[in-house]
């Protein structure tokens, strides 16, 4: 989807998503011992700010500009501090090897750059990192049926499959990769029953793709 789109739903008051963590993520991050995490479409910072007041460095990016005016403030209300960038994944600058976690929380990308943009981002993780992922599958669409609220892209083409999810990171072990149906409560754009993917992966070693 556009900037345009993104700071248009980001552009009022209100957090949509909710300010509070998503749940998966925190009972992960919770586990690991605190490095450096990235946020890919981290959006208005709600996980970001959550790493940072457990003393995680923090660096997160996304296209809107509204999102991160809010993740700033949120950060602020909690008095920490986190690294935001205004970027796309096409024009992401990123160092190889320098994070121990990269989140991907509802992070959607096109099924045509999806596992490009995946592969690329798997590059900033030093290996023995881990990947924190929760996506909504394609089996959610009958939940946005009988509940719009419950939110997630409408194209099924930017829905996940897990089989192809793990495909895309071939060099990790899956500490964790399932899907399965969970009651969501983030804000007014995440409300009720949805499909989704989970993982939790360790990188095993560097694959020059």
């Amino acid at each position: 989807m556009s900037r345009e789109f993104w700071d248009e739903r980001y552009g009022n008051e209100e957090f949509v998503y909710g300010k509070l963590p998503n749940k998966y993520f925190k009972e992960k991050i919770d586990e690991l011992s605190v490095g450096k995490a990235l946020f890919a479409a981290e959006g208005e910072g709600r996980n970001a700010v959550y790493a940072a007041t457990l003393g995680w460095e923090v660096t997160a990016f996304d296209q809107s500009l509204c999102a991160k005016k809010k993740a700033i403030s949120l950060a602020e209300n909690n008095q920490v501090t986190i690294d935001y960038l205004v970027s796309d994944l096409d024009n992401f600058n990123y160092t190889s090897a320098s994070f121990d976690v990269l989140v991907l929380i509802f992070a959607h990308f096109p099924e045509e750059k999806r596992r490009i943009y995946h592969r690329q981002l798997t590059q900033t993780i030093k290996n023995g990192g881990y990947i924190i992922l929760e996506a909504f599958s394609k089996n959610h669409m009958q939940n946005q049926k009988e509940n719009p609220k419950v939110g997630g892209p409408k194209n099924i083409d930017m829905l996940y499959d897990l089989d192809e999810i793990k495909e895309d990171f071939q060099n990790f072990e899956f500490l964790e990769a399932y899907e399965t149906e969970t009651e969501l409560n983030e804000g007014e754009h995440h409300k009720g029953k949805g499909s989704v993917i989970r993982i939790l992966a360790k990188k095993t070693n560097e694959i020059n793709w």
